[in-house]
């Protein structure tokens, strides 16, 4: 009978302390919407949850707690919430939550951006640093990637003279996966008047489509053994064939390496080096999933950031002419435009970030995760393995730090000091902190070089009346055009 007691009061009270505990726990969290049982806040989260989020935060506070399916999440809506968690917190919430459509990539345990910021991780940011990011190291690459631009002009002048409208995202695409393939394998994979740029448009779209798609098994982790939306499987194909490409190009130069071949001093050579220095914590996977990272961070988002700058540009022809007459001056009697000039352009760097605060790529950094115990967000506590979403998209309309937020307006960054690099929590383009896109100093160069080029070689005719420009986007990892730019180039030469 005893016996019988304790286990209907076990049945009984056990279920209640945790109700008791969880309830506990949450008041001790922000503040958030109430949800509905089981589905919690999904309701309350439409096709772009960007800017639903950036809503919900206007009732319910800065940092703002959701729970989507068995997910619970702090969502960081303004720069000083960003700054509470990138900077003050920076250890405690440097933790990443991994879709289950990226682990269809069976590497994906190496890759820079998944991994916790262990020894590990710090070796392949130290080898970023050193063989791609480091000035001198991006100085002494700058003619692969002036190359890479010279044959995109030689490819515009040919559209000019057939009269054809030029798709400026997927050529910028092309050049983008060029400029980043000449860097680290010493050769262009793309080319521009190839529908589908040799398979990697198609494979990186599909990671980009896939790792960004509402699934339902990253909010009830139970269903990711069915993979209900197929969308794990979608992500494997392209996932393989991009590990498929890559392994082969790396298994290409070490057996090049074999036979005692001349090195070519890239990026791949260097990445080797490091692996035969560093074996025990350095491995090809790492490597192979370095490079893959590039060529899908690398590109989409630099793609995506010209696009929308021209876009701008040519919906504003004073800036348009402004950016040129800035790039002639830089240019000079030469003809020839130098990559280290225009990065001291004003207008045009003005032009580049105020695009990359209204139109940002990444508009929900990618998913933190608080690898502490428990982390103290200003009168919060958040326990171990909570979901930490940083909506920079809100934050670069703050109207608090922005005037007139909604108007593309370059001159706001002329003579300020606010820049990209982390520091300004207002403009956080690339994150902060030490989990800030490793890639910045490269897609500076590769964006202002595609904008400068584009601007100083050419007019360009739109197909339609400047007020039919749509300017809506499409929410994924990146935030898309939702239909391509085109316009006819016309040389000014």
């Amino acid at each position: 009978m005893e016996l019988q007691i304790l286990v209907f009061s076990s049945i009984i009270l056990i279920p209640f302390f945790l109700y008791c505990f969880d309830l506990y726990r949450l008041r001790r969290m922000p503040p958030g919407p109430t949800g509905l049982p089981i589905i919690g806040n999904l309701l309350d989260i439409g096709p772009k949850p960007h800017e639903s989020l950036a809503k919900l935060s206007k009732k319910h506070g800065p940092l703002m707690t959701i729970r989507l399916g068995s997910i619970t999440s702090v969502v960081a809506s303004t720069p000083e919430a960003a700054r509470e968690i990138l900077q003050h917190n920076d250890t405690s919430c440097s933790g990443r939550v991994v879709p289950d459509a990226v682990t269809a990539l069976s590497i994906h345990d190496a890759a820079v951006i998944w991994i916790s910021t262990n020894d590990v991780w710090k070796k392949i940011r130290k080898a970023l640093g050193m063989y791609l990011t480091h000035k001198q190291k991006l100085d002494s690459l700058r003619d692969l990637r002036l190359n890479v631009v010279d044959c995109m002009i030689e490819f515009l002048r040919g559209s000019e003279k057939k009269k054809e409208y030029v798709d400026i995202g997927k050529l910028a695409f092309a050049v983008a996966l060029n400029m980043m393939s000449s860097t680290c394998l010493s050769q262009n994979v793309a080319s521009y008047d190839s529908d589908d740029i040799g398979g990697f448009k198609t494979a990186v779209k599909k990671v980009m489509e896939v790792d960004g798609k509402f699934n339902i098994a990253d909010i009830f982790p139970v269903l990711k053994p069915l993979d209900p939306q197929n969308i794990r499987r979608e992500a494997k194909v392209a996932y393989d064939w991009l590990d498929k490409v890559i392994t082969g190009f790396v298994k290409e130069r070490l057996n090049q390496r074999e036979l005692k071949r001349p090195r070519f001093g890239d990026m791949l050579d260097s990445l080797l080096d490091y692996s035969q220095d560093n074996e025990a914590e350095f491995k090809l996977k790492h490597i192979r999933a370095l490079l893959m990272d590039l060529f899908i961070g690398g590109t989409e988002t630099s793609s995506n950031t010209t696009e929308w700058a021209m876009t701008e540009l040519l919906l504003n022809p004073n800036m348009f002419l402004k950016v040129r007459e800035e790039v002639c001056t830089a240019v000079g009697e030469d003809g020839k435009i130098q990559e280290a000039k225009i990065l001291e352009l004003p207008y045009l760097q003005a032009v580049i970030k105020e695009t990359m605060r209204l139109h940002l790529a990444v508009p929900l950094l990618i998913p933190h995760r608080v690898e502490a115990h428990e982390v103290k967000l200003g009168d919060y506590h958040v326990p171990k393995n909570t979901q930490i979403l940083i909506n920079a998209w809100a934050i670069s309309r703050d109207p608090k730090y922005w005037d007139k937020p909604l108007m593309f307006k370059p001159e706001r960054f002329l003579g300020s000091e606010v820049d990209y690099k982390g520091q300004h929590f207002e403009f956080i383009p690339f994150g902060a902190g030490r989990r800030i896109c490793p890639g910045l100093p490269l897609a500076q160069r590769v964006v202002s070089l595609m904008v400068a080029s584009f601007v100083y070689h050419f007019d360009w005719k739109l197909p339609h009346d400047k007020e039919e420009m749509d300017m809506n986007d499409v929410f994924g990892l990146t935030l898309l055009r939702a239909t391509p730019l085109l316009a006819t180039p016309i040389s000014i030469e």
